[in-house]
């Protein structure tokens, strides 16, 4: 495969006229790909700009599968933004969560199977736990089904050691915390039925949906006010539940039922058409378990009202 690395050299064959048309069509895919390795989608959008200024200006004349060749751009340019980004984080005010995406559906199965297994803010916040080799390794494999000869160059490692990365990724998911797959019907039950009773600011009700073990996490950067630590316990999860509710939430600002990377989840509006904040949760055994608010405003502005 050439270098994805590589610009055209003198004399090279120009670009053909048909390069839009193809970075296009791979487009959604690639960009689903950043996504899930970096949690920004900010950042994604900034690696695909230059994954096509750099498939613009690459000789195409041995390239023989585009997608395979582009993922690999991807996949460098995501690896080089993972090293400064956990820099970035580590000084980070309170608790790094990710970008929220949100759509007006699940999506259909074969969207679904095209951008990989629709990845919760819950399993993005577990991922941050992995080297950046690891979490590269486990996207692509576990969630993308590229196999280990195609991930090794992109990571300059064998395809054994690439393997290797994500067996080891795999398993600090597991270890912290990737729950089982949970009927999307019953996660959409019981967060309507949750987000209602937090509307109503109905404090036992809160407490009886929670798991008594439940964690509570919210990213405000620093600029929005939001606890900084992960908070633990099904009563003082509802009574902050219900403060913010009560400061955020009336009838011109109501909580808006949503889908928050793929799962029933909430959005409120601190004006028309501008998300004040979202939710994100994870269900068990028909209680919640975990909440994720956002509400740092530099993470919500590629929002759209849904």
């Amino acid at each position: 495969m050439p270098d994805p690395n590589a610009t055209t050299p003198a004399g090279a064959t120009a670009p053909d006229a048909t390069a839009p048309d193809v970075f296009q069509a791979e487009r959604r895919y690639l960009g689903a790909v950043a996504y899930r390795l970096l949690g920004s989608v900010a950042d994604a959008e900034d690696v695909l700009q230059d994954a096509w200024l750099r498939w613009q200006s690459a000789d195409r004349t041995g390239v023989t599968d585009p997608r395979a060749y582009l993922t690999t751009v991807v996949t460098r340019l995501c690896y080089d933004q993972l090293g400064s980004a956990r820099a970035r984080r580590e000084a980070y005010v309170g608790e790094w969560l990710p970008e929220p995406v949100l759509s007006d559906a699940a999506g259909s199965p074969a969207e679904v199977a095209e951008l990989g297994e629709q990845v919760s803010v819950a399993m993005l916040a577990v991922m941050e736990q992995l080297t950046p080799a690891e979490r590269a390794a486990f996207v692509l494999h576990d969630v993308f089904a590229v196999g280990f000869d195609e991930i090794a160059p992109a990571l300059d490692r064998s395809p054994e050691a690439a393997r290797q990365l994500a067996s080891r990724a795999r398993r600090r998911v597991r270890d912290g915390g990737r729950r089982a797959a949970v009927d999307p019907a019953e996660h959409h039950r019981v967060v309507s039925a949750f987000t209602a009773a937090a509307s109503g600011g109905d404090l036992a009700t809160l407490v009886s949906m929670l798991d008594p073990e439940v964690v509570w996490h919210a990213d405000g950067g620093g600029v929005v006010n939001a606890v900084r630590r992960p908070v633990r316990g099904a009563l003082h999860v509802a009574r902050l539940l219900r403060k913010l509710t009560t400061r955020v939430v009336d009838e011109q600002h109501p909580l808006v039922p949503a889908v928050v990377n793929g799962e029933a989840g909430a959005v409120w509006y601190s004006a028309p058409g501008t998300v004040g904040g979202v939710l994100a949760f994870t269900v068990e055994n028909g209680l919640v378990t975990a909440a994720y608010v956002m509400v740092n405003p530099e993470k919500l502005g590629h929002l759209q009202e849904v």
